[in-house]
């Protein structure tokens, strides 16, 4: 097991890594990390409602056809919690899909606005 960078609080190889097995099956237009502990690293006080530890959102005209419960299904089931040290609450959805979600889902919009992008994690 990796530990996370010190610097980012964040295990950034395994990051890249479920960015690259969910790109495997899916062509990801956007893949964002959001949730508590991103919150964290930006300064959240310690005094909130945290949520979810970690809030996944993959973006992939792909899913276009699938059922919304089969694409978050294989994709949670990619995320490795023993390495990251907390489950991830997963988001899939096509552009068309994101753009409603923001609108409507809180989760969903702060993890797509102050989220880290998974596709540019090294």
């Amino acid at each position: 097991m990796t530990s996370p960078e010190p610097e980012s609080g964040l295990n950034r190889g395994e990051l890249a890594r479920y960015a690259g097995r969910v790109g495997e099956r899916w062509p990801l237009e956007r893949a964002v990390l959001g949730g508590a502990r991103v919150a964290d690293l930006h300064g959240a006080p310690e005094q909130r409602e945290r949520g979810s530890e970690y809030v996944v959102v993959l973006v992939s005209g792909a899913f276009d056809g699938m059922p919304w419960l089969q694409r978050v299904y294989h994709a949670a089931n990619l995320w490795d919690a023993s390495e990251m040290g907390a489950r991830a609450d997963v988001h899939c959805y096509t552009p068309g899909e994101l753009e409603r979600k923001v609108v409507s889902l809180r989760v969903v919009r702060e993890a797509v606005g102050s989220g880290v992008d998974l596709l540019a994690v090294q």
